[in-house]
């Protein structure tokens, strides 16, 4: 802290000097170059007053800078030149001048910091609370997903283990849900993954330009391999998109939303994977033609409190779209859901341009 004050006051005086110093050199020239009125180098004393006012903090430079300007003009630009003389009527009347503009500037500057630190402490303690919100949502989210398939593999392995009248179709079948709920815990794996990556306390999102057409080329491939006999039409539009993004991570929110629609909306119809061209955004959609979203859960579906039944809870519906919309959140994009005339949409856009995520 005393570091950090005497940093502080070092920083004034070089500044106070700098532009008094500088104050004096133009009217050197103004004066003794272009034109010899003592008005026009009071005017710049008082611009120079103003400014170090402005510039540093408190009033201690301010006044200084009055009684400093007054004495320089006094030496400098009033006859006879170079010496002192004070019997002159007008320089009490400049000197209270100079010092009511340097008070005003100094408090009205003082006033401004205050009020911009204010706010900007008020932002930052709104940026944690969300941020431990969503923390908050996240484990929640992950204390219910996570419980339902590492009880259900226990459970299947210790009927195994246990019974051995079960015939060979029954253990296949048994296995498969094992393999089933291994393979899902692999993925929110990796979906933990990616949300550490943007959620630590120095992390910052890496973006660069990508082709939307190959990140959604990327991700239907990676989630056919998962899903071999899910149906996908995929529609986007013959220019070219190119958008600052995380790829590794949009792609995630993708097959994560694909899965949510074929898992969630018990169809075989096909899922729609719409890219929309906006002015500012691209606009992306994932649309099912199912049972829909229960209009109660449309309001809370991204914190990881949606959905009553196991099913729901063992296949993602809390934790895959927490991290979704944290994703996007990120990307300075929104994600929402909503329901339509014959099942559920997911949207969620990105910027165009990279806003500083």
């Amino acid at each position: 802290m005393k570091k950090c004050l005497h940093s502080q006051k070092l920083h004034d005086f070089l500044i106070a000097s700098f532009l008094l110093l500088s104050s004096t050199i133009f009217c050197f020239i103004l004066f003794f170059c272009i034109s010899k009125n003592s008005a026009n180098i009071a005017l710049l004393y008082l611009l120079g007053i103003i400014a170090i006012a402005y510039y540093t903090n408190g009033y201690f430079y301010g006044i200084l800078a009055c009684l400093v300007g007054v004495a320089l003009i006094n030496y400098f630009f009033t006859a006879p030149y170079f010496s002192i003389n004070f019997t002159i009527a007008d320089y009490p009347f400049s000197f209270l001048f100079m010092l009511a503009a340097s008070v005003i500037t100094s408090t009205t500057t003082s006033h401004l910091k205050k009020q911009a630190e204010t706010l900007a402490l008020h932002e930052k303690q709104l940026a944690e609370a969300d941020k431990e919100k969503m923390r908050a949502n996240l484990l929640r989210a992950i204390s219910h997903d996570l419980r339902t398939p590492v009880t259900s593999i226990l459970g299947a392995l210790s009927a195994l283990e246990e019974n051995d009248d079960y015939s060979p179709q029954e253990k296949k079948k048994i296995i498969h849900n094992i393999y089933d709920d291994a393979s899902w815990l692999l993925n929110m794996g990796d979906n933990l993954l990616s949300i550490t990556r943007i959620q630590g306390p120095d992390s910052k999102l890496k973006t660069s330009p990508e082709l939307v057409e190959e990140i959604i080329s990327e991700a239907v491939i990676r989630f056919k391999k998962r899903f071999p006999s899910a149906e996908i039409e995929v529609s986007i539009p013959d220019e070219f998109l190119l958008i600052p993004m995380d790829a590794t991570l949009i792609e995630q929110v993708i097959i994560n939303l694909l899965e949510n629609a074929l898992v969630h909306s018990k169809s075989q119809k096909p899922i729609k994977l719409l890219v929309e061209n906006q002015p500012d955004t691209i606009c992306f959609h994932v649309i099912d033609y199912g049972i829909g979203i229960d209009p109660k859960c449309l309001d809370s579906i991204f914190d990881g409190t949606c959905g009553s039944s196991p099913s729901d809870v063992r296949k993602g519906m809390g934790i895959g779209l927490s991290i979704c919309k944290t994703i996007i959140s990120a990307h300075n994009g929104s994600l929402t859901a909503r329901n339509h005339q014959h099942g559920a949409e997911f949207l969620f856009t990105l910027p165009k341009e990279n806003s500083n995520v």
